[in-house]
C-alpha cells in the first residue's frame, strides 16, 4: 500500500508539472490579434497532397480490389508449406497481400501440376494441369473471403485440349459438410482465350477458390483475376470515395525507395501480360497491376494532379525521358503511340516530375552515389526529360542539413553529423551550386517518431523524457517544417539568385509514427499551420501514406482522425494567410539546434495554443484556426482588425469525446462573434469562418 501511495503522488506531480508547461509563463490570459489587412503568399492546394508507394502489399491491400494472391503465378504451384501461425493473408511485405510460396496448391496428385517454362503465358512459368477422366484436377487458393448476395466478376486466361472441361468452384467448409458454387467455362483451344465469369456468393466468409478440370489431355492457366463487381476501374469504391473527399490536390507515385529499382515499362499494356516482378528494395513480389495508366485513372477518379517520380537509382535518363513521352507525348511519338495502343490516345499532360527518391541515402538507397557523381546524373535526367517536354516541373531529390543529420547519412559523406553549409555533406548546397538551372523545386522528407527523438550528442534516436510537456511532443513534426524554413532562408544568403529565382520546397514525404502516448491529429494540425506561415517557400507536400488516413469498418473505408485533419483544413480554412500576433511566445528550445530542433520553436506567439488565419479566395470570408494541442481545456482572448465581418459565423471543430483523444469527429455550430474569449476543448482543431461584409 505504501508503494502504491508513493506512485500516485509521483504521478500527480508529473501531471502538475506537465500542466504548468502548457500555460504561459506569467499566468496571464493568452491573447491573439489577427490583422486581416496584412496578407502573405497564397497557400498552395498541393500542400494537402498524398504519397503512395508500391511498398509490398500496401497499395494493393489499401486501394485495389483484386481478391486473389499471385494471380500470374510468380511462385510455383506446390503443396502448402508447414503451418505458420504468424503468416496471414494481409501480413508483411511478402508481395501482393502477403504472398508466400505455395499460395496456390495442387488439386489431385502433386505431379498433376507442373510449371511450364517453355511456353509461359507471362513471366517465367505457367501452370500446366494434366487431367483425369474420373477426378477433378487443378489448383486452389484458400482464405478468399466473400459476402453473401454480393456479386463478383473475374477473368481467366486458359489454353488446352478441347476435351478438357474446366470450371471454377467456390467451396465453403471441408469434407462432407462443404458446399460449393460452380461456374462452368467454355470450350478450350490450343491458343489462350480470355474467359469472363461472374456470380453471386451463396455464403459469407472465407472460401477455397478452385480452378479444376476433368476429361482427357491437359490445360494451361495463364492468369486469373477476381474482384467484387462494384469495383471502380479496379479500385475499391469505398477507398476512392473517402480519399476523394479530401480534395488533396496532388498524389506522388510510385515511390519512395521502391522507385529506385522500378521499371515503368513492366507496368503498362494488358495487365494479364505484365510480368510479376520481385522488388529487391522491399523484398516483395509485385503484380504490376497498378501501373502508370492505372495511376492516371486513380488520379482522375479522386480529382487530383499526378506527380510521378522517375527511377534515378538504377534507372537512366533515357528511360526517364521515355516515361515522360509515354505520359505526355502525342500519338505521333513512339511512346505516345504505345500509350494509344494501350487504350489511352490522349496525352495525360503530367506536369510534376520528381528525379529520384532520397538519392542522398548512401547506406540504403538503390543506386545512390556520392554527391558530385549524382549532381551530374541529375543534370543529365533534367536535360533528357525537358527535351521531351520543356513545360514540366522538375523536382530534385533534396536533403537539407536536418535530413542528413537525422538519417546519419552526413557521416557517409564527411566527418560532421550536422553538415556545414556547402560542405560535401550538405546535399542541397551541392544541388544549388551544381544543378541550379536543372530543377524547379526541391523535394524534402522528414519523419518524426512518437516515442523517440534525435539526440545530437550521441547522434542516435533516444527515448523521450516521460515527463516531456505534451506541447513539446505535439510540436515535434511542426518543428521539422520550421527547420526547413530556417535552412531555406540560410540558402538564400548563400545563393542570392535563390531570392530572384526561388526553388520552392515539396515536403513530399512526412509523418509522425510510432506513437503510443497521445493522439496524433493535433500534431498534424500544427504541421499545417506551420506550413501556412511559410506559404511563400512550401508549395507542395505529400503525406506518407494516403492509405494510413483510412480506417476499415463493416460498411467500408472511412477517414480516421488523422484523415479528418486534412479534411477540415482543406474544406474550411482559407488560402490567403494573414498576420497573427500574441502575448505568449512559444517557449525557447531547450535542445541545441540541428537535426530535429530549429533555432525558433514552431508556433504562433499564443502558447500553449497555435493560431493561424487566412482569407478565402477573393476575400469572401475570413477563417481563423485555433489549435489546442493539450489534454486540458484552454482559453484565448481573440481580437480581429482589418476586416468587416458578418455578425454570425460557423465554427468547425475537430475534437474527441474520449479522454484519450481517439475517434475524433468534425462538428459545426453557429457562433455570434469571432472576437472575445474563446474556450477550446482538449485536443481540438477549431476553425471559425465569418463572411466579409
Amino acid at each position: 500500500m505504501h508503494t502504491m501511495k508513493i506512485t500516485r503522488i509521483l504521478l500527480l506531480l508529473v501531471a502538475v508539472t506537465a500542466l504548468d508547461a502548457q500555460l504561459p509563463a506569467t499566468g496571464q490570459t493568452v491573447t491573439a490579434h489577427v490583422d486581416a489587412s496584412v496578407v502573405r503568399a497564397p497557400i498552395s492546394p498541393y500542400i494537402y497532397g498524398q504519397f503512395i508507394e508500391q511498398l509490398g502489399n500496401l497499395v494493393y491491400n489499401g486501394l485495389w480490389s483484386e481478391m486473389l494472391d499471385d494471380r500470374k503465378f510468380y511462385y510455383a504451384v506446390q503443396p502448402p508449406p508447414p503451418v505458420n501461425p504468424a503468416a496471414s493473408r494481409f501480413g508483411g511485405f511478402g508481395g501482393m497481400r502477403g504472398v508466400v510460396p505455395g499460395r496456390w496448391n495442387p488439386i489431385g496428385p502433386r505431379d498433376s501440376v507442373v510449371m511450364d517454362t517453355k511456353h509461359p503465358f507471362v513471366g517465367v512459368h505457367t501452370p500446366l494441369i494434366t487431367l483425369d477422366a474420373n477426378a477433378p484436377r487443378g489448383i486452389a487458393q484458400s482464405g478468399v473471403r466473400f459476402i453473401r448476395g454480393k456479386s463478383y466478376t473475374g477473368r481467366i486466361q486458359l489454353a488446352g485440349d478441347a476435351t478438357a472441361k474446366v470450371a471454377i468452384n467456390i467451396v465453403w467448409g471441408t469434407g462432407p459438410n462443404s458446399t460449393r458454387q460452380v461456374v462452368r467455362l467454355g470450350k478450350l483451344g490450343l491458343h489462350y482465350r480470355k474467359f469472363l465469369f461472374s456470380f453471386k456468393a451463396d455464403q459469407t466468409g472465407a472460401a477455397r477458390f478452385e480452378i479444376v478440370g476433368q476429361g482427357s489431355g491437359s490445360f494451361h492457366i495463364g492468369a486469373i483475376s477476381l474482384m467484387p463487381s462494384d469495383n471502380v476501374d479496379g479500385f475499391r469504391p469505398d477507398a476512392i470515395a473517402a480519399l476523394k473527399s479530401l480534395h488533396s490536390g496532388i498524389y506522388r507515385f510510385p515511390g519512395g525507395n521502391f522507385v529506385s529499382a522500378y521499371d515503368w515499362r513492366n507496368t503498362v499494356g494488358d495487365p494479364d501480360k505484365r510480368p510479376p516482378t520481385f522488388d529487391p528494395v522491399w523484398n516483395a513480389v509485385q503484380s504490376n497491376d497498378i501501373g502508370l495508366d492505372e495511376f492516371m485513372t486513380f488520379c482522375k477518379l479522386i480529382d487530383v494532379k499526378p506527380y510521378i517520380t522517375v527511377n534515378a537509382g538504377l534507372g537512366d535518363a533515357w528511360s526517364a525521358a521515355q516515361e515522360v513521352e509515354y505520359t505526355n507525348g502525342s500519338v505521333k511519338t513512339p511512346m505516345g503511340r504505345w500509350r494509344a495502343q494501350n487504350g489511352h490516345p490522349k496525352p495525360y499532360d503530367v506536369r510534376f516530375w520528381g528525379i529520384g527518391n532520397e538519392m542522398w541515402g548512401i547506406s540504403y538507397q538503390f543506386g545512390a552515389m556520392k554527391p558530385y557523381q549524382y549532381m551530374y546524373k541529375q543534370n543529365q535526367f533534367a536535360k533528357a526529360m525537358r527535351k521531351v517536354d520543356p513545360g514540366i516541373v522538375l523536382i530534385a531529390s533534396g536533403a537539407m542539413p536536418d535530413t542528413m543529420t537525422g538519417s546519419r547519412e552526413s557521416l557517409s559523406l564527411g566527418p560532421d553529423l550536422v553538415p556545414k553549409y556547402l560542405s560535401p555533406e550538405d546535399w542541397d548546397g551541392m544541388l544549388l551550386s551544381r544543378c541550379f538551372n536543372y530543377f524547379d523545386m526541391i523535394s524534402e522528407h522528414y519523419y518524426n517518431y512518437g516515442n523517440t527523438h534525435l539526440d545530437l550528442a550521441t547522434g542516435r534516436q533516444v527515448p523521450n523524457n516521460p515527463n516531456e510537456p505534451i506541447t513539446d511532443w505535439m510540436r515535434r513534426p511542426a518543428n521539422h517544417v520550421r527547420i526547413k524554413y530556417e535552412e531555406y532562408k540560410h540558402y538564400e544568403k548563400l545563393f542570392p539568385q535563390l531570392v530572384k529565382h526561388p526553388k520552392p520546397l515539396s515536403i513530399d514525404e512526412w509523418a509522425y509514427s510510432g506513437n503510443n502516448r497521445y493522439p496524433v491529429y493535433p500534431a498534424y494540425a500544427w504541421v499545417f499551420q506551420e506550413m501556412f506561415r511559410h506559404s511563400n517557400i512550401i508549395k507542395m507536400a505529400a503525406y506518407t501514406f494516403a492509405t494510413s488516413l483510412l480506417k476499415r469498418t463493416a460498411s467500408g473505408d472511412k477517414l480516421n482522425s488523422n484523415g479528418l485533419v486534412f479534411k477540415i483544413y482543406r474544406d474550411h480554412f482559407g488560402t490567403i494567410p494573414v498576420e497573427v500576433s500574441g502575448n505568449s511566445p512559444q517557449p525557447k528550445p531547450t535542445d541545441p539546434p540541428g537535426g530535429e530542433q530549429p533555432v525558433v520553436n514552431a508556433g504562433s506567439p499564443t502558447f500553449p495554443l497555435d493560431v493561424a488565419g487566412a482569407w478565402t479566395t477573393h476575400h469572401h470570408s475570413l477563417t481563423v484556426a485555433v489549435l489546442n494541442p493539450t489534454n486540458v481545456e484552454q482559453s484565448i482572448n481573440l481580437a480581429v482588425s482589418g476586416a468587416k465581418l458578418a455578425h454570425k459565423g460557423i465554427l468547425w471543430r475537430l475534437a474527441s469525446a474520449n479522454a484519450n483523444g481517439k475517434d475524433a469527429k468534425i462538428t459545426s455550430q453557429s457562433v455570434s462573434s469571432l472576437s472575445g474569449l474563446l474556450t477550446l476543448p482538449r485536443y481540438s482543431v477549431n476553425i471559425y469562418v465569418f463572411q466579409a461584409r
